[in-house]
């Protein structure tokens, strides 16, 4: 007697072909679906314990050095005389060591001016009580001696006149952390409220 052949059999290639149809699907529509999550500003300082939100616009990107935790790319504003768009912004936030007045005496350095005065006396600087940090904000202009590598790579040194920094050191019982937004002056100052908003803005994370 001949081998019976299940009806069956002969759909089985129907059928995984419409449960692969089925599969895929399901698959670009998931992929399709917006991501759950906060909005993409919304970064923590201070171990996850503080949190901020950087304007919009503003693009969060990869830190160029491993010192750095956050980066933001900030979009530049007008340009050079020949007709160069202006470089971007750039804002960079960490955890380091030593005396507010200390780092801000080193940022000062990092800046000459024009007719060769002082940076520090050039500078301004406030403190205010936000999230229950006192965290003191720094506004520095001048020529900045850009160090791309980070302040304590070494390696060469990029003067860049016209340059402006917003900072904002953020005290804590571990540590300082310092946010700096630093870039052509027109770009800074078209973002400058934004800057402080965030700063403003900083409340203890859930």
């Amino acid at each position: 007697m001949p081998p019976r052949i299940s009806r069956f059999a002969g759909r089985v290639p129907a059928l995984f072909a419409l449960l692969s149809l089925m599969a895929t699907t399901i698959s670009d529509t998931a992929l399709a679906q917006p991501a759950v999550a906060e909005g993409a500003g919304v970064f923590t300082i201070a171990d996850g314990s503080l949190s901020l939100e950087a304007p919009a616009g503003w693009q969060r990107v990869q830190p160029k050095t491993g010192i750095v935790e956050t980066e933001f790319s900030i979009p530049s504003e007008g340009t050079t005389p020949d007709g160069t768009p202006l470089a971007a912004g750039r804002m960079t936030v960490m955890g380091a060591g030593g005396s507010v007045e200390a780092n801000i005496d080193r940022w000062c350095g990092q800046f000459t001016q024009p007719g060769g005065g002082s940076t520090k006396d050039a500078s301004a600087t406030k403190t205010l009580k936000i999230g229950g940090r006192d965290v003191t904000l720094v506004d520095i202009t001048g020529t900045y001696q850009d160090s791309p590598g980070g302040p304590f790579a070494g390696g060469t040194t990029i003067q860049r006149p016209g340059y402006r920094m917003l900072a904002a050191i953020v005290e804590g019982p571990d540590g300082n952390y310092f946010l700096k937004f630093y870039g052509p002056a027109a770009t800074v100052e078209k973002h400058a409220d934004g800057f402080r908003k965030m700063v403003e803005g900083m409340v203890p994370a859930n």
